[in-house]
């Protein structure tokens, strides 16, 4: 898959950090999620409804029935220039067809010509104390292989590439790729994935090239290459929180000014006008005789060769449903529909969202994201490998951070086969 991404407007997508709960059951290696809140979600807890969309880990959830499966890739060009096609993390149930994006926090459209991704002050953690802003433009895919563009607001010349297999943190996968000023200049970045090879590039200029034939893991017996259907996700986050790592605090330049000159109308930005998205044809030999609608996992191993298509459903009927009931619909029940289960907690619906089932029943939201809601996905990159939840921790690279939060980003829906062209087009 290919996919170019420009960007010079900000997404604006403000957001607050809330306190996860602690009762929120967690997911990860050897633990998987109760059937009650069957699905784990990229920051390793368990929840219902849109924690078993774009994002699920098939292979920490209950079962591989309890992830809905993800729309196949559709070849776009998507102007980012209106919320049309954008529809909020808290009202996205799978429907590919209404919208093309899914966010969380609150988008903002720059002139009709953009969209903005903004992080105002009061984007801290618990000690009130501001971390330096990253950019990310990435592709995941629910076991979260990642391939990464990443952006440190104290480096301005300097575009980090990176990619993980399966949220495996190897630190020398990280490579700095030379640009131009990306606050003074439009930029287009471009992700180019092929079964044996993946080329970042600049401004049409290849830049690097990673060959799947380096990527063996004599440990694993596995090419550490990423190879599973991703989204494409764009987001802002502060990774210089007093509850980081001290690493993550060092990476990412330290505190960040909130006097700076490049702060605009209290908040800083990055700009995204159009997302390009060119899906290869399937590889040699693979089959799709069950349909080619959407995506799902065959086997718990996650790998390239337990990825089927067929036509199911990529849809719930509500917050409270699952892949293995996705008919629950609690304002449906007196026609016949499954009620919502009966717990003695009601169960998390919206991840990065806190509190007494969220969408379900209202909670706090805690991230200012857009995630891209069709087939036009990334090799689904880091959500970004972005930090979750409770204590506001981050681990790149590795889903399953302590936090229940995410930071404010923007994805495509639907996920994308890990074959295609990726461009954006992007101004920090």
């Amino acid at each position: 898959m290919k996919a170019t991404f420009s960007a010079a407007a900000a997404l604006a997508a403000t957001f607050s950090l809330a306190s996860a709960a602690n009762s929120i059951p967690t997911c990860g290696t050897n633990s998987q999620c109760p059937s009650d809140t069957p699905c784990c979600s990229q920051y390793g807890q368990c929840g219902v409804g849109a924690y078993c969309l774009g994002g699920c880990n098939p292979r920490y959830s209950h079962d591989l029935q309890s992830c809905v499966a993800a729309p196949t890739c559709q070849s776009a060009d998507y102007k980012l220039n209106s919320l049309d096609d954008v529809q909020a993390n808290t009202v996205y149930l799978g429907d590919s067809s209404k919208a093309n994006w899914v966010s969380s926090g609150t988008p903002v459209v720059y002139q009709n010509d953009a969209i903005l991704l903004t992080m105002a002050p009061n984007t801290r953690d618990d000690d009130d104390e501001p971390g330096c802003v990253v950019t990310a433009f990435i592709m995941m895919s629910d076991v979260q292989d990642e391939i990464d563009f990443e952006f440190v607001g104290v480096e301005l010349e300097v575009a980090q590439s990176n990619y993980y297999f399966q949220g495996i943190t190897d630190y020398g996968n990280e490579q700095p790729l030379n640009v131009s000023n990306t606050v003074q200049s439009t930029h287009t970045y471009t992700i180019d994935w092929q079964p044996d090879s993946l080329t970042w590039s600049i401004d049409g200029i290849p830049l690097r090239t990673l060959n799947r034939n380096d990527t063996w893991n004599t440990n694993t017996q596995n090419y550490h290459y990423p190879q599973s259907p991703s989204r494409i996700q764009l987001s802002l986050w502060p990774a210089g929180l007093q509850s980081n790592g001290a690493g993550t605090v060092a990476w990412a330049g330290g505190l960040v000014d909130w006097n700076s000159q490049y702060m605009l109308n209290g908040y800083y930005y990055a700009l995204v006008s159009e997302v390009k998205v060119q899906c290869y044809d399937p590889p040699s030999g693979f089959s799709n005789n069950h349909g080619s609608k959407a995506y799902y996992y065959d086997n718990s191993y996650g790998t390239n060769d337990t990825v089927a298509t067929g036509n199911n459903s990529t849809e719930l009927a509500s917050f409270f449903a699952t892949g293995d009931n996705p008919s629950v619909n609690p304002n449906a029940a007196a026609s016949g529909t499954a009620a919502a289960p009966k717990n003695s907690a009601t169960p998390e619906t919206v991840p990065g969202v806190s509190g007494g089932g969220a969408a379900g029943i209202g909670g706090t939201d805690s991230s200012g994201n857009a995630q891209s809601g069709t087939a036009a996905g990334s090799a689904q990159g880091s959500q970004s490998s972005a930090g979750s939840g409770g204590s506001t921790t981050f681990q790149q690279g590795l889903g399953s951070s302590e936090t229940s939060q995410a930071p404010p980003k923007l994805a495509a829906g639907s996920a994308v086969a890990l074959l295609g062209f990726f461009v954006a087009c992007l101004l920090l």
